[in-house]
């Protein structure tokens, strides 16, 4: 398997659009790459997306600038800051419009393979600045009471899909209070000191038209005197769904002061309000963890003026009912509400006209501690590379009631060594792995709930490097309402099963043999390299060799030569022999290979033998693993060479020849006897003598 990693390199999300004038940052970071910790950055940019590039700035080549950007890059108005070592920002103090155009981070490359991606761009719009902040101005002295409307005219020109808000604030001194703040998304927010004023309508949004906005303060008092300031904020929304602000402009309105009225007088009914308290322990716990309630009974109300109101105080609540989940021993005691009446002065404020106490209430309950066992077991033992572990954890509770689990699946390879954590599941059954968890295994690990308390995790194909201790780590939630987030009550850990095996890889064996040891010339001679595997024996996608053939002209010779080789990919090499035969090789099967030597010669006569290199896909590792090297018997081979058979054909042709030119000189002879050495003139005897006596 190949761990190599492919380099990504991320900028921010565009496109970016920002305002003429303003500052611009641009973040660029590299993950998934080798070499040096700290990596190098290179910026670049252009008018458009296929246009020339001008280089920009370099995080290690000062002289990397295009001339036309030098003295910004010198002046820091154009600057690149380093924020970690995998991580640069490009900033531009001042954008210009001519800065509009893609930007390219790139990275230098220090990986040993190319992978990945080495470049990121980013489109940067930018906008001239047309936030126009107008206030008017409020008038400077209020009387107390009255009310006071704040008006701000906040305008933009719409070259580009952007968003405004408005925000007011008042300073009084050194101290400044923010008021209220509507937009870009329509939301309103106001301030702290302003938050109750605007829940009763005594602070109110009046937006109006064409970029008007009003504020409208009723029944001012005397701490609203100060100086009134408008705020209008330009914003842009990225893809990242984050709001971003482009530009911003702040106008004072004015100083407004409020003039106290003079004799104010708060009026109070002349009778006294009066009620009954009643504090009533409605459900009562009967262990940690429960819940309790308690009835805050207000009755006999009496000269209750219109718009007054009670209010009710509890010890961590403000309710007529007080109700306190998953009680713990600190919450035992005495539990006392209070409730007072409130009535609305001439000024519009509340004032706390009157104030009872109940009687105590005692809570108290025999204090059972939930607690929490963890026992695992294992239902499947690894005991070589390559088979499943499988383990069960099953808890047993006390004092819990009805209790969701949180489960982790830890390890380490020693009592000494770092714990682990391999799997993780939520009470509400989310699964997710942990950091120890290697990606390309992913699929081999399953944790699943089994039953209503236990919970079964399953490691398929165990590696050497899984060898170790694993056990469950088991967190106890309660949740004391549907729909309410769970709360922790408490955590055990089960013991540790191991995970123990010896890595006994496949043995091999090896062994030649022919068909035919003795072969005439110009035959084909084949030589049969087998092997064989025992122990545990890996599956044929898993297992491959790497072959050679050797050859000796003299028995048991000791100096050799290579004939030819396959190696584990198939891959067919041969020497080159002074012999005109050929050679070839040929995988008949998984474990066979088959040495062919085609028109043999005398020359190839001699002891041949293989050696073999097995190499297997390892169950424990999940590596290819070399076993160790193999030499077969010898075969010696013998090209016979045969007299008669040799000389079947010359004997032939010579007699053939013989008998021809013997023939041929019988004919001659004949034809020359006739033609050519016969007489022709004959002399007739003379009858009239006598016969003369001599030869004819």
């Amino acid at each position: 398997s190949c761990g190599c990693l492919a380099r990504v390199v991320t900028v921010s999300p565009g496109p970016l659009v920002r305002v003429e004038g303003q500052a611009v940052s641009i973040r660029c970071d590299v993950n998934d790459y080798s070499g040096p910790r700290e990596q190098d950055f290179e910026w670049m940019m252009s008018r458009d997306a296929s246009g020339s590039r001008i280089k920009i700035i370099s995080t290690f080549d000062a002289s990397y600038s295009h001339p036309s950007l030098s003295k910004r890059v010198a002046s820091g108005d154009i600057s690149v800051v380093r924020l970690q070592d995998n991580e640069v920002e490009l900033k531009i103090a001042e954008v210009k419009s001519l800065d509009a155009g893609f930007y390219w981070c790139q990275t230098p490359s220090t990986d040993s393979v190319i992978s990945g991606n080495y470049e990121a761009k980013v489109q940067l719009i930018v906008i001239p600045n047309t936030l126009r902040v107008t206030p008017q101005p409020p008038p400077s002295k209020v009387p107390e009471g009255n009310d006071i409307t704040l008006s701000c005219n906040v305008t933009h020109a719409l070259t580009h899909p952007t968003y405004l808000s408005v925000s007011w604030s008042v300073k009084s001194g050194a101290v400044s209070e923010e008021i209220l703040s509507f937009g870009p998304q329509g939301d309103v927010i106001t301030g702290a000191k302003y938050a109750r004023r605007y829940a009763d309508g005594g602070v109110r949004l009046a937006p109006g038209k064409n970029g008007l906005f009003e504020l409208v303060i009723s029944r001012v008092m005397t701490s609203d005197s100060g100086t009134y300031i408008c705020t209008g904020t330009e914003w842009t929304h990225e893809d990242e769904g984050k709001w971003i602000k482009i530009v911003e402009s702040t106008k004072e309105m004015g100083t407004v002061e409020i003039i106290p009225t003079v004799g104010l007088n708060i009026q109070i009914s002349c009778f006294l309000i009066s009620f009954k308290l009643t504090l009533e322990l409605t459900l009562n716990p009967q262990m940690t963890a429960q819940t309790t309630e308690l009835a805050c009974h207000v009755t006999n109300i009496s000269h209750l003026p219109p718009g007054s109101r009670l209010g009710v105080t509890w010890v961590f609540s403000y309710s007529y009912s007080y109700i306190h989940f998953y009680l713990q021993e600190i919450d035992m005691g005495l539990y006392v509400c209070t409730v007072s009446a409130w009535s609305v002065s001439s000024q519009g404020d509340l004032v706390k006209t009157a104030e009872y106490k109940s009687s105590p209430q005692t809570v108290r309950w025999e204090t059972q501690r939930p607690s929490l066992n963890v026992v695992a077991k294992p239902l499947r033992q690894a005991s070589a590379g390559g088979a499943t572990f499988e383990m069960s954890c099953t808890v047993t509770t006390q004092n819990l009631g009805e209790p969701g689990f949180s489960v982790l699946i830890q390890s380490q390879e020693s009592e000494q060594s770092s714990v682990k954590t391999i799997m993780t599941l939520s009470p509400d059954n989310v699964l997710q792995h942990g950091g120890a968890t290697d990606p390309n295994r992913r699929d081999n690990l399953v944790l699943t709930k089994s039953g209503p308390a236990e919970f079964r995790f399953r490691l398929v194909g165990v590696q050497l490097i899984d060898r170790g201790f694993y056990w469950c780590y088991i967190t106890a939630w309660t949740k004391q309402q549907p729909g309410q987030t769970w709360t922790k009550a408490t955590n055990a850990e089960s013991n540790k099963l191991r995970i123990d095996f010896q890595e006994n890889g496949p043995s091999f064996s090896i062994s030649i043999q022919s068909d035919d040891t003795s072969v005439y010339p110009l035959k084909t001679a084949k030589m049969e390299c087998s092997l064989r595997v025992s122990g545990s024996s890996p599956k044929t996608d898993d297992l491959a060799y790497e072959v050679r053939w050797f050859f000796t002209r003299l028995r048991g010779g000791q100096t050799t030569i290579h004939v030819a080789s396959i190696d584990r990919f198939g891959v067919v090499k041969t020497d080159t022999r002074n012999s005109s035969s050929e050679i070839s090789v040929e995988r008949t099967d998984t474990h066979t290979f088959l040495l062919n030597i085609f028109g043999t010669q005398d020359s190839d006569s001699g002891e041949y033998y293989c050696v073999a290199t097995p190499w297997y896909l390892s169950a424990s590792t999940g590596a290819w693993t070399q076993a160790g090297e193999l030499t077969s018997s010898r075969v010696f081979l013998t090209v016979r060479f045969a007299v008669w058979d040799s000389l079947q054909l010359p004997l032939l042709y010579g007699a053939s020849a013989s008998v021809g030119v013997g023939l041929f000189s019988l004919v001659l002879g004949l034809v020359c006897a006739q033609c050519c050495c016969r007489n022709t003139a004959h002399t007739p005897r003379s009858r009239n003598k006598l016969m003369d006596l001599e030869m004819d």
